[in-house]
């Protein structure tokens, strides 16, 4: 998948899955989504063993990888869930992240598209994905996809 961001001098933007031998540069890259979340114990290994089980296509997801030439502009991890009133396979966008020296030149769009995009040949009923409700960044980037804001809340019980 490709695309194009930035400005007068647009780079091409390439939409790939993670490799094996591309884990180690996205790593500090889901640190930092942590981070902005407020993770407090962000733990380098179980963020490798977690997240190298979404390297190339697997049954339980994918990561994929927005690269501007060499550099790592954001990424986004797809894992393939269910839902009971269709009932169907969807596809949840567990994690959206753009490099903050690559915002607002379409990283996000991007990785949005391709999730779509892998969704619809998985032969998903929708793509969904969740944000925080002071995140009003992204929140805009959403509702300029033409993807409905629900109205369900979300519960966590920690285990």
């Amino acid at each position: 998948l490709r695309g194009r961001y930035g400005g007068a001098m647009a780079n091409v933007l390439q939409i790939a899955p993670i490799t094996t031998a591309q884990l180690e540069q996205l790593l500090p890259m889901i640190a930092a989504y942590q981070r902005f979340y407020e993770v407090e114990d962000i733990d380098g290994e179980r963020n490798r063993a977690f997240f190298s089980r979404f390297v190339g296509r697997r049954d339980d997801g994918l990561l994929l990888g927005a690269w501007q030439d060499e550099d790592l502009a954001g990424y986004a991890c797809l894992y393939w869930h269910f839902t009971s009133l269709v009932p169907a396979e969807t596809v949840l966008m567990n994690d959206l992240y753009v490099d903050p020296a690559a915002r607002g030149r379409g990283v996000g769009r991007a990785l949005i598209e391709a999730s779509a995009s892998v969704a619809r040949e998985r032969g998903a009923h929708h793509l969904e994905w969740a944000t925080a409700p002071d995140n009003e960044m992204a929140q805009r980037l959403y509702d300029a996809t033409g993807a409905e804001r629900t109205t369900w809340i979300e519960y966590e019980l920690e285990l």
